[in-house]
């Protein structure tokens, strides 16, 4: 077999196992602590804090422990291992009375693994491969397909299997723990991966990207991250409460005598997001970097909107359609946001900026927006309610971020104007 044939398989196996075990069991956290047997609701955004927390953490790891000391594929293979044990103990204590301290904290110990592995992955294809522009596109969307294998499982085998909601079982938990063994056994069969700075001396400014900021700084660069980390803070209410919304609204239903659950339709954002991801380049060509992402902060607005709308009848389609556009909120502002950022930055800081872009979305904007979106609002809102009462409040709860991305929508669309990284990527697409 060819050689780089057989990396690209090797590679594209540890990109599925790698999202597998994220998306078995972090689209059903909500509607399972959401449950009545559970008791959790006002504490979901506890549990997904998880993620933001890890995130601002995990560069410091990253950079300081991983890069210097050891091979990347023996700390993916450990770290799997340690998240893989967590994962097992979350619902044990979610099924105790009295275990919700220990369920959040076993979660927050999990992400903490979990969140490195996604840097240390992409550091062991990019060290492995030798036509990365044209490799790791192909490569990176078996970890969406991974994705949303994992969401069918759950959504559609369990359901038929247990004959329950699987969502409100422990069972995705116990698939995901046996995915990251998996993994944790894979890994050490991967392409040996020496710690890229051993030698070096660790700087806090390299790690937060403080000297890719000052290099970096100009009006565009900063309305960018500005709008960035704004539209993080409402998109937090989507990845904490949507399948608990749509867990809530109905959406488990018989299609053609098999039974959908959440998980399942939840998955169709990501199916969407590899379309849109192979309509990028057109996009490119066709719309120009700023358009591209305002489309994406606009499909947000259009989420919210629908779900709003959605929420008193519990209507389907709009529900749907809401998830759906995740696809185009994803790629057409996420990736897009990456490929800026790439394309402002020189070689010697590309690293540094693009760990900056993901503290200022995924670390802060998050973590803010959680707060936000779940004791400022879910708490207050909808928590304790049921039946109509509650999909009325679903409405203004969705209402809120529709508005909020709206005007981050506006501030971008009036101050944000690039025309050197705008005619720069027209050219390379067009040279392409």
């Amino acid at each position: 077999m060819d050689t780089n044939r057989l990396v690209n398989y090797r590679l594209s196996i540890m990109m599925f196992l790698q999202f597998f075990i994220w998306g078995a069991w972090w689209v059903s956290l909500g509607p399972y602590m959401a449950t009545e047997r559970i008791g959790m609701a006002a504490i979901i955004f506890l549990a997904y804090l998880s993620q933001p927390i890890a995130a601002m953490i995990s560069p410091f790891f990253l950079g300081m422990v991983a890069d210097r000391f050891f091979p990347s594929e023996k700390v993916l293979a450990v770290l799997h291992l340690l998240g893989a044990l967590f994962l097992v103990l979350v619902p044990i204590f979610g099924e105790m009375e009295g275990g919700r301290t220990l369920f959040i904290t076993f979660i927050i110990l999990h992400m903490l693994c979990y969140m490195p592995t996604i840097g240390l992955t992409n550091t062991v294809a990019f060290n492995t491969m030798n036509d990365p522009e044209n490799q790791f596109p192909v490569i990176r969307v078996w970890g969406t397909i991974g994705w949303i294998i994992s969401n069918l499982v759950v959504g559609v085998a369990f359901a038929w299997i247990l004959a329950t909601t699987p969502e409100h079982t422990p069972w995705p938990f116990y698939l995901a723990a046996a995915s990251a063994l998996i993994m944790a056994i894979y890994s050490l069969s991967l392409p040996h991966t020496p710690p890229r700075l051993k030698g070096q001396k660790a700087k806090i400014k390299q790690i937060l990207g403080i000297d890719a900021v000052k290099k970096l700084s100009s009006k565009e660069f900063w309305v960018f991250m500005i709008a960035s980390l704004l539209i993080c803070i409402p998109l937090a209410g989507y990845y904490t409460y949507a399948a608990t919304f749509a867990d809530q609204a109905g959406l488990e239903r018989e299609v053609l005598g098999w039974t959908i659950g959440v998980t399942a339709w939840m998955s169709t954002g990501q199916m969407t997001e590899v379309i849109f991801m192979l309509l990028m380049p057109l996009a490119f060509r066709a719309f120009g970097i700023k358009w591209m992402l305002l489309a994406g902060m606009g499909a947000w607005v259009l989420r919210y909107a629908l779900f709003a709308f959605g929420a008193p009848d519990e209507i389907f389609w709009m529900i749907l359609v809401g998830i759906a556009l995740h696809g185009i909120c994803y790629d057409f502002f996420f990736v897009a946001g990456m490929i800026y950022v790439e394309k402002k930055s020189t070689a010697d800081i590309r690293a540094q900026a693009q760990g900056f872009l993901v503290q200022m979305t995924l670390g802060i904007g998050m973590f803010i927006g959680m707060l936000v979106m779940g004791p400022l609002m879910f708490n207050t809102m909808v928590d304790g309610l049921t039946g109509a009462e509650r999909m009325h409040a679903y409405q203004l709860f969705w209402a809120i971020p529709a508005v909020l991305a709206f005007l981050v929508l506006v501030f971008f669309a009036w101050q944000f104007h690039d025309p050197e990284v705008e005619q720069e990527i027209l050219e390379e697409e067009a040279a392409e």
